[in-house]
């Protein structure tokens, strides 16, 4: 019997070629585009999974109260893994890493950056890796070990074994390899090329008032968060009362996908994304399968006489409703096997506009089970209208002629048409508001000009050799400035007590942001002065501070230069106030900042370029110059440009994957609209004709058969507007700094719907109305 229902699904399918290959299409676009999007989620939500204690490893994060607000960040102080083992017995084990930064790595006359992790010796009683040679036990047993990722041992020893060789670490120290282990995978919170272990003084280890490492902790089985949550504060509290911040324990599960704080609370991050893609690849997938069910409906009157006929010869309801079944999964799984390959085919054009390397691995038993999932659920859910609809047709009406099914689905099948435009115009008009919302942070002013400026890491040869080493960039012609800074301009390293100061509110705790910065920052910045006048560079300028304008207007001061100040132990006077920078994150308000003159070892170079020069002549000059004043650091740089606009990562790849699955929503509503279109017009075909012999223009045609669709889109637009209102308000609600949502974007995303509905109907519409009449009249 099963055999025979697919054996009749099969021959329907052929015998009505035009309306299955439009089903064929739309259902396999709508699930590839739904494969692709499982496999971002699925590789979103695999992070740090590789890892034998997942569930049981925590990161040690800080709320700390900074002029009113409470700040999150994972800077902790060095002795306090130590604290942590000895005195909770929930505590499995405790390590502190470094946050990873570039180091040169020098073997002979081969000088190459690497990302290096500073840990703990016992690092390895955390976190698991896969050695290729030594052992996590040894790897950094003597204070002088590295250990090496694949890559990086090939990169120096090619295919020798590297074990017991010797590297130079930043033209300082020798190293010698300890081990190897397989690259970290790309779906890891922790990346780096190698790690050493942390060598700090025994005075360092019982220092609680500097934070600046990671702390990871190993929970004992079935310890409880809560109460190894309370025992840590109290640890933390009877070894220094100036802590003055509560500790929280951040789950490993959550680093990816919950990465985000406000105010001392989780707030979410990349899971937010994750749901929002979920709800898409679920949205495109109805879309097909309203498509099939509108398509399947409207050919009710074609496959009424069949039904009767089968009724007749007694056939049952249940019966005729598995035949329609059999057709709606046998469909399914021939657009599932167009759909792997429409996914193989755009595989790596996805990968590029992800930057990732996902792939579709069919020998992976959850394959399976994922594509099972989606085609019975696709089959069963786009077939259970038509099936149930046709099944309920009356035979006697049906055979005497008397049964209308085009009027009796109108209705059902009008709200399953408004409901596809619905989704189709609520995801055009998300993906305008998050372009605007973009594309306004990005033209917010951002404090200084960031074009032809670019920023090169400095080191202790380069920062003694700096006098001459500008001179000499300046003297060539294709440089208009030059200074030096503690922290890179895109970002906020340090933050710190604020100074004291005459008038200063007592027991009122300000924090700034603090950065060293040398002569000439202004001018070589273009960061525009408010008041006073910019650090001249000068050993005068040691005990000078800039302000700005959020500092300011932070400590409520009315006429701050000039002012004397009291700073780390040390009298100062404000010599000028700047305007805000934009360093840290763009979406948010502006902290306030101290600048101070630190010309000792700086750790960034920013170099202004001149209008009009070429930059590959001023780059290879600039790398010429390096070389022979820093020879023993590999000479690199960013463009700050570039640097600050990696800030909208995330936001412009959403925007763009978003892009991409509207359009093909789009594309699925428009081919499943040409189909009921052209049914439509099928079977209005004698009264065209007749119209057309009466006098009626194409111009009237095309009004009368694009109205009931232009009303259905009007009608859509009523429901959608509210809608993605109501959630882009939602979700712009994250950020500090966020543009308005305009009706401008829905009518725009209204009138494009809207324009493509009109031009599918039409082109349906105008190849019927170029048909004769008679042969029209005949064919009815």
């Amino acid at each position: 019997m099963l055999k025979n229902y697919f054996t009749i699904a099969w021959r329907n399918i052929l015998r009505n070629k035009g309306f299955s290959a439009i089903n064929l299409l739309g259902l396999a676009i709508g699930m590839a585009a739904t494969g692709l999007i499982l496999l971002w989620v699925q590789d979103e939500l695999s992070w740090d999974r590789d890892q034998q204690h997942y569930d049981r490893i925590y990161q040690v994060y800080a709320n700390r109260n900074f002029n009113g607000n409470i700040y999150t960040d994972g800077s902790i102080f060095l002795p306090a893994a130590d604290a942590l083992e000895q005195s909770n017995p929930q505590v499995e084990a405790a390590v502190f890493t470094s946050y990873g930064e570039p180091q040169v790595l020098g073997l002979a006359d081969k000088k190459i950056k690497k990302n290096g992790l500073h840990v703990s010796p016992h690092f390895f009683k955390l976190f698991n890796y896969s050695f290729i040679a030594g052992s996590p036990e040894t790897a950094l047993a003597n204070p002088d070990a590295i250990l090496l990722t694949e890559s990086s041992a090939k990169a120096f020893f090619g295919n020798e074994n590297p074990v017991d060789k010797i590297l130079r670490l930043d033209n300082q120290f020798d190293v010698k390899v300890s081990g190897v282990i397989k690259d970290v995978p790309a779906a890891a919170t922790l990346q780096f090329d190698f790690i050493t272990p942390y060598n700090f003084s025994a005075e360092a280890m019982q220092d609680w008032n500097n934070s600046y490492v990671r702390l990871f902790v190993l929970a004992r089985p079935n310890a409880s968060t809560a109460a190894l949550t309370s025992s840590m504060n109290k640890i933390f509290a009877s070894k220094s009362a100036q802590l003055e911040a509560e500790f929280i324990l951040h789950p490993m599960s959550k680093w990816r996908l919950y990465s985000d704080f406000n105010d001392g609370k989780n707030t979410g991050g990349m899971i937010e994304y994750v749901r929002l893609f979920t709800i898409v690849a679920i949205v495109i997938l109805l879309i097909a399968c309203i498509n099939f069910m509108n398509l399947s409906t409207a050919r009710s009157e074609k496959r009424a006489k069949e039904v009767g006929i089968r009724k007749t010869l007694g056939s049952e309801k249940k019966q005729l409703v598995f035949q329609f079944f059999a057709e709606s999964v046998l469909m399914t799984v021939l657009a599932f096997v167009l759909a792997i390959g429409f996914i193989y085919l755009s595989m790596p054009a996805f990968n590029t506009l992800l930057e990732k390397k996902l792939a579709l691995d069919i020998n992976e038993p959850s394959f399976w089970f994922t594509a099972l999932a989606i085609v019975l659920f696709t089959g069963l859910f786009a077939g259970s209208y038509p099936a149930l609809y046709l099944s309920s047709f009356n035979p006697v009406k049906v055979l005497k002629g008397t049964f209308l099914p085009g009027k009796s689905a109108g209705l059902p099948r009008r709200m399953l048409v408004i409901g596809q435009f619905v989704i189709t115009m609520v995801l055009v008009s998300a993906t305008i508001i998050i372009y605007r919302q973009v594309q306004y942070v990005k033209s917010r002013d951002i404090g200084y000009n960031p074009a032809n400026f670019l920023t090169v890491p400095s080191s202790p040869e380069a920062n003694r050799n700096f006098d001459v080493l500008k001179q000499e960039m300046l003297k060539g012609g294709f440089v208009a400035g030059v200074t030096r800074t503690s922290a890179p301009l895109t970002a906020i390293w340090n933050f710190a007590p604020a100074p004291d100061y005459e008038g200063k509110p007592a027991g009122v705790e300000m924090i700034v942001s603090a950065m060293g910065i040398t002569g000439d920052f202004t001018a070589t910045t273009g960061v525009r002065i408010v008041a006073g006048r910019d650090m001249a560079g000068t050993p005068a300028d040691s005990s000078s501070l800039l302000l700005n304008e959020a500092a300011v207007k932070t400590m409520g001061l009315k006429q701050p230069v000039g002012m004397r100040m009291r700073w780390n132990n040390q009298d100062y006077t404000v010599i000028g106030v700047t305007a805000n920078m934009v360093m840290a994150s763009p979406y948010t308000q502006v902290d306030p900042m101290v600048m101070a003159y630190r010309p000792n070892n700086p750790a960034f170079m920013h170099i202004r370029l001149k209008e009009g020069v070429k930059l590959q002549s001023a780059i290879a000059s600039l790398e010429q110059l390096f070389h022979k004043y820093n020879p023993s650091v590999p000479f690199e740089y960013q463009f700050i440009d570039q640097q600050f606009n990696a800030k909208f990562i995330t936001e412009e790849l959403i925007s763009k994957l978003i892009n991409v699955f509207a359009g093909l929503a789009i594309f699925i509503s428009c081919l499943g609209l040409s189909g009921l279109a052209a049914y439509t017009i099928r079977r209005r075909a004698k009264e065209i004709g007749i119209r057309k012999i009466l006098g009626a223009n194409l111009q009237q045609l095309l009004m009368m058969l694009s109205r009931e669709f232009v009303m259905m889109v009007l009608l859509a637009m009523c429901i959608a507007i509210p809608l993605t209102w109501w959630g882009m308000n939602v979700w712009l609600q994250q950020y500090a700094y966020r543009t308005q949502i305009s009706i401008w974007s829905f009518v725009a995303a209204g009138a494009g719907v809207l324009f493509l509905t009109i031009l599918t109907v039409w082109v349906n519409v105008g190849r019927a109305a170029l048909t004769r009449p008679v042969k029209s009249i005949r064919t009815e």
